[in-house]
Parts: structure tokens; C-alpha cells; sequence
């Protein structure tokens, strides 16, 4: 069998006295997967410590067969895992150009290619980060990410906070990533965006990993979208 390009077992992570990851487990083979979940699940805090940013961490995270728990950040990001946070959290002073000229460039993604792949970007190399739309700056915050040439992408919540047409523009977007073979983990709590993107899908409940369905089951299963994610269920032409 192929060793997963990620695999967590047993993963806990705490704030304080507060035990918000509960041994989750899962893996990430080649094709993208979706966590989804209401707010206050645990998602945003799984992707931190994949990431290597939270304190106290236990269990296992392993990339490619490699262990990242006790691994600083950036050694985890040279691995050839990529982050897009929520929130996408860029320099408000810095230029478009200036966001994609600090990451330190190597391999087949550089700022030309980030240019070629999102042409807005392009139009306001010039312009503060704070200035841009929202639709722009998560642009920008997945062009930066690519920058570290990832063979793993991990997006957190890429539409949030994006009016409809955009958040069409962002799918259609890292769709053309994942089928230049960028590898996805996503973290969503809008099922249209995560059932779009991936097939395979995570449920997280209270820190757990709750259930594993897939993008038509949940669609076509008005009860779980209640259950889940406690919202009205997501039409079918959707």
C-alpha cells in the first residue's frame, strides 16, 4: 500500500485546561478532502497544529511518512506543506508585490506564475494589501502560500467573508490547482464550498472527527446538513 501524504492518528491539542482536539485521526491520500463543521468545532485549531503553531500537542502527524509534532513551523512549510490561514491575515502596508517577493522563491512556483494564474493580482501588484477586496486578498493569500511550492495545501476557510461570485471565482481557482496536482486539505463550514471541492468528507464534532461521507451522500442527505452543521439543507441545483 501507498504510505498517505498525511496522516494523523491520536491528535490532541489544548489551551489552557480547554482539551479542543480530541484524538483525531484521519489521513489525506492524493485527492483533496474536506473538514467540515460549525464554528467552535476545533477546525481552525487543526490546522494550527498540523501547522506546528500551537504549544501544547500530542499524538501524531506525519507528512509523507515524516513526523512534524515538535517541528517549528517554518521546517514543517520547507517540508512541502502550505497554509492559507482564516482570515488570510496579510500586511496591510505592503503591496501585492511586495507580499510575494518576501517569500523566500524556489521551485516551479514564483511570482510570475502567481501573475499568470490570478491576472487580478497582476493589475494591483502596486496596491496595499488593506486596499484590495476581499476576493483579492484571498488571492493573494493562497499566491503567497504557493510560493513555498506546496505539495500539500491547507486552506482554512477560504470563503469566508466572500460574496457569492467570488467565492465561485476562489472555487474555480483551487479546482485548477488541485488538477495541476497541488494537494488539498480543506477546512470549511459552508457545505457548497467543500461538497465543490472534494469529495471525501470529514465531519468534526466538539474536536472529534464525528463521521466520513462524501460530497453526494451529505448533499442528498437533508438530516446530516442539520445534524452537522445545523443548517437548512443545501438544495441539490446548489
Amino acid at each position: 500500500m501507498t504510505e498517505p501524504v498525511l496522516e494523523v492518528k491520536g491528535l490532541n491539542a489544548f489551551y489552557g485546561r480547554a482539551h479542543v482536539l480530541q484524538d483525531v485521526a484521519f489521513t489525506v491520500e492524493e485527492k483533496p478532502v474536506a473538514i467540515i463543521g460549525r464554528n467552535g468545532m476545533g477546525k481552525s485549531t487543526l490546522c494550527q497544529a498540523i501547522m506546528g503553531m500551537l504549544g501544547s500537542v500530542s499524538g501524531s502527524v506525519r507528512f509523507h511518512g515524516q513526523e512534524l509534532i515538535g517541528k517549528p513551523s517554518y521546517r514543517i512549510a520547507r517540508l512541502g506543506l502550505g497554509f492559507v490561514p482564516q482570515g488570510r491575515r496579510l500586511f496591510p502596508s505592503l503591496s501585492t508585490d511586495e507580499h510575494l517577493r518576501i517569500v523566500p522563491g524556489h521551485g516551479s512556483w514564483t511570482p510570475k506564475r502567481i501573475y499568470e494564474t490570478f491576472p487580478r493580482l497582476a493589475e494591483r501588484k502596486g496596491v496595499g494589501a488593506g486596499q484590495l477586496s476581499g476576493g483579492e486578498q484571498q488571492m493573494l493569500a493562497i499566491g503567497r502560500a504557493l510560493l513555498t511550492n506546496p505539495k500539500l495545501l491547507i486552506l482554512d476557510e477560504p470563503s469566508e467573508g466572500l460574496a457569492p461570485n467570488i467565492v465561485e471565482n476562489v472555487i474555480e481557482t483551487i479546482n485548477k490547482l488541485s488538477a495541476q496536482g497541488v494537494g488539498l486539505l480543506l477546512v470549511e463550514q459552508n457545505l457548497g464550498v467543500a461538497t465543490a471541492l472534494a469529495d471525501r468528507q470529514l465531519v468534526m464534532i466538539a474536536g472529534r472527527i464525528a463521521a466520513e461521507t462524501t460530497a453526494h451522500e451529505l448533499i442528498n442527505d437533508p438530516t446530516a446538513q442539520r445534524r452537522y452543521l445545523g443548517v437548512e439543507p443545501l438544495s441539490r441545483g446548489a
